[in-house]
């Protein structure tokens, strides 16, 4: 999602491929080795496998609501994005899949991404948006993941002290740009028509 979140707002025209991970076509593995989503081909050829380089790819070319931080802020922004990428995405998958990793509950794995959100509440007293005055690239990048976690249990979630928190995330689902995203596309058959999204 927070792939699409940046090609949607920086206006990049792409040719969507859905695909269903428990049937993945053979052009995904052509394309990528890692066979896993999002990939994005670029027209040249160059191939870009993990989510956070297609969003900066794509904000680097285009940048109308100018989510890209400033050079002073950017240490900051990459911080918070890679401690969820580093912290609490494999936590997320724990809470959210236990069965998957052997665990009788969800408690210690909940413990562990309820830290990292708290730091999240703590974050938005102090500023707008987890990017600082605005939604930009931390917000975009780490918003995805916490509504994960805020559906895999939402009165857990719902009863947890994080008003900021929780107001910044029905924001985020509320915004006529997640619902661009949230659109369902037809899982991709070889052969069908371009099916084109987020033109300008």
């Amino acid at each position: 999602m927070r792939a699409r979140l940046a090609l949607a707002v920086s206006h990049q025209t792409c040719e969507l491929r859905e695909v269903v991970l428990s049937r993945k076509p053979a052009e995904l593995h052509q394309a990528s080795a890692k066979a896993t989503v999002p990939v994005l081909v670029d027209t040249d050829g160059r191939v870009l496998e993990e989510s956070l380089d297609i969003m900066l790819w794509a904000l680097q070319r285009h940048d109308p609501l100018q989510w890209l931080p400033e050079p002073e802020h950017l240490a900051d922004v990459m911080h918070w994005i890679k401690r969820c990428d580093d912290e609490f995405k494999p936590q997320l998958d724990r809470y959210k899949y236990p069965t998957r990793f052997e665990l009788a509950d969800r408690s210690e794995p909940r413990n562990a991404v309820a830290r990292f959100l708290a730091d999240l509440q703590q974050r938005l007293t102090e500023t707008t948006c987890l990017s600082g005055t605005q939604w930009g690239l931390a917000d975009a990048a780490i918003g995805p993941f916490v509504r994960q976690c805020a559906h895999t249990d939402s009165a857990w979630f719902a009863s947890q002290p994080w008003p900021n928190l929780q107001n910044w995330l029905a924001d985020f689902e509320a915004s006529a740009l997640f619902q661009i995203v949230m659109v369902k596309h037809p899982p991709w058959q070889p052969g069908q028509p371009q099916t084109l999204v987020f033109e300008p």
